[in-house]
């Protein structure tokens, strides 16, 4: 009698433990979730540039390091230099994992320092990685009267943007309002390969801030014919085949100065800063951020990725978590005078 009523309860508890929720590498859900699924990562800008490039070549070996192989997807939703896809992978895209978006580097600093309609917190989002960290130069086209960047602070010239919280659009109203440089800002270009085309026309006269690697992929003979100027490159150190082109921290004149330009340069070792919503499953955030830091290491891509004159450094996304915590860290002053800078025309 004993000994059944001990066996029944065994038989009980089993049953009970079945109906328990199970930890996530017991359930198998991470691939089970992804198997036979599209994951769809959305560039915030338009078609041709440098994101939307580099975004096509990860594309294509993504899947692979992904439980369960997914396919993925890649579509663009361009507009405010990318804010409009920042607010929508924040606000409407599903939190299950099966959506991704990259957009501008800048972009995890705008609710810090950024203007009107802004409806993301940076701090909340799932970052995922980045590519590599980046250099950027400041680009005008052969015909500018401005060349160096003594030119810069007495020329009148005019810049094209993308819009707010773009890098285009934040270097430009930086070296504007904090340095004196006598530039219009002319925003609202859907993105690199529109501007690109803007300059040729001699719609504007420059481009505030270009990623280096993207400029030499897309335009070498822009390059090589001497069709752009550098007057400065925009970054903490000096890129590697640049080092003839001053950084802007050398036209400091104060700490303050050199503390607004430290808040605004860190954002480039994000330079292809990738997200996901904020409260996806933890088990598909880890196998996401895995995923990322595998397929950097992946030989395919690293070969397709040289092919194509793309740069891989791979930042984690854990290392992102930390440097977004560092500057959202920046004291308050120092906050709010870089606001005013880049806040207005």
């Amino acid at each position: 009698m004993r000994r059944s009523i001990i066996v029944g309860l065994c038989c009980l508890l089993f049953v009970g433990l079945l109906a328990l929720p199970k930890p996530a590498w017991a359930q198998g859900s991470v691939a089970d979730f992804y198997r036979g699924r599209n994951v769809t990562v959305i560039v915030g800008y338009s078609a041709g540039g440098g994101y939307d490039t580099y975004t096509r070549i990860l594309a294509r070996h993504l899947g692979k390091h992904i439980p369960g192989n997914p396919a993925i997807v890649v579509q663009n939703m361009p507009g405010a230099g990318s804010l409009k896809l920042a607010n929508y992978l924040y606000n409407v895209a599903p939190k299950d994992g099966a959506t991704i978006g990259i957009f501008s580097r800048g972009m995890a600093m705008e609710p810090l320092i950024g203007g009107a309609n802004v409806a993301f917190d940076s701090t909340k989002l799932t970052w995922l990685g980045s590519g590599t960290n980046e250099t950027s130069v400041f680009v005008t086209w052969h015909t500018s009267p401005v060349k160096t960047w003594n030119d810069l602070l007495t020329k009148d010239f005019t810049v094209g943007g993308e819009g707010s919280g773009s890098d285009p659009d934040v270097y430009a109203l930086l070296l504007k309002n904090a340095f004196g440089a006598k530039l219009k800002l002319i925003s609202g270009y859907p993105g690199t390969a529109e501007l690109a085309i803007a300059l040729e026309r001699g719609e504007v006269d420059s481009r505030a801030s270009w990623s280096w690697t993207s400029l030499k992929t897309l335009k070498p003979n822009w390059i090589a014919e001497k069709k752009v100027n550098f007057p400065v490159q925009l970054n903490l150190t000096r890129g590697a085949d640049l080092q003839d082109v001053p950084l802007v921290t050398e036209f400091a004149k104060n700490d303050r100065q050199r503390q607004m330009l430290k808040l605004i340069l860190s954002r480039q070792e994000m330079a292809r800063p990738y997200a996901a919503p904020p409260g996806i499953p933890d088990d598909r955030k880890a196998a996401l951020r895995k995923a990322f830091d595998d397929a950097w290491a992946d030989p395919e891509l690293l070969a397709e990725m040289k092919a194509r004159g793309q740069e891989v450094n791979p930042v984690s996304g854990a290392a992102l978590d930390a440097l977004i915590a560092e500057l959202y860290a920046t004291p308050k002053d120092v906050v709010e005078e870089t606001r005013r800078a880049i806040g207005g025309q």
